[in-house]
């Protein structure tokens, strides 16, 4: 399914179930299982990462794991709702926030710049695309490295995205007017509403319990073409060291790696 993991990183961020405050505080309760970030705190390991540059962070999962292990953190998002659901964590005072897009961050020396999940198909506008790459070059030291991820058009994942596959009851907790503990529950199902060349749109539909609320929200995910990507990549200035398979999705995603040239200073 195309979980609600990562955020646009473009200009005119739409998603409600990362811009409305009551889907935005959802987020983690709905996808509680990020073992998919295991592969970027190892690769913040591996290149000996002490500064990363998490863009499109969301609520904040993988910046507050690798501050927790003692490094430096910027996370940028351009939903406010999810960047105040990040700041109410415990640990956010470790991690620096900036409401924005990529665009927005000043030049870090980061050794490491990571867009997790959805976040890089999220920027379908090739110009924001483009800025984002560049932005995220300006991001980083001289052999610092660029990592994220994104599906392997050939497979076809959008095909799987109905409602019969993705329907669920979820209990959700939480707290009444005087602070004693409650429950109640949230049904969702997603469904593609668009599939155009490279672009396909979906749309998620949640149900609340409490109030009979309910709230849409509507997504698009460029599929580009792992040729396309590399060449993306080194027209904006890059080194592509190699293209990964993502652990908790073999044969279904490409992982980037790519590097800014030159040596550190």
């Amino acid at each position: 399914m195309p979980s609600p993991r990562g955020t646009d990183t473009g200009t005119d961020t739409t998603d409600a179930e990362y811009t409305h405050p009551r889907l935005a505080v959802l987020y983690d309760v709905l996808d509680p299982d990020r073992s998919d970030l295991d592969a970027y705190v190892a690769m913040a390991e591996e290149f000996g990462a002490r500064r990363v540059l998490d863009i499109g962070c969301g609520t904040g999962v993988l910046a507050l794991k690798l501050a927790g292990r003692g490094v430096d953190v910027v996370g940028v998002d351009p939903a406010a709702a999810s960047l105040d659901v990040a700041r109410a964590k415990p640990g956010a005072g470790r991690v620096r926030w900036i409401h924005g897009d990529a665009t927005s961050v000043p030049p870090l020396r980061a050794d490491l710049v990571t867009m997790t999940a959805n976040v890089a198909q999220q920027i379908t506008d090739p110009d924001a695309w483009r800025d984002t790459l560049r932005a995220a070059r300006g991001a980083l030291r001289p052999g610092g490295h660029l990592v994220f991820e994104t599906r392997v058009p050939a497979r076809r994942a959008w095909e799987n995205w109905n409602p019969e596959a993705s329907h669920r009851v979820t209990r959700v907790p939480g707290t009444d007017a005087a602070g004693s503990s409650t429950e109640s529950s949230v049904e969702s199902w997603v469904e593609v509403t668009a599939v155009d060349g490279p672009l396909v749109s979906f749309r998620w539909t949640y149900v609340f319990e409490a109030d009979g609320q309910v709230l849409t929200s509507d997504s698009t995910l460029r599929f580009r073409e792992g040729a396309e990507i590399e060449a993306d990549l080194v027209a904006q200035g890059y080194v592509v060291d190699e293209v990964r398979d993502a652990p908790d999705r073999p044969g279904r995603e490409f992982v980037f790696v790519a590097r800014r040239p030159g040596e550190p200073s």
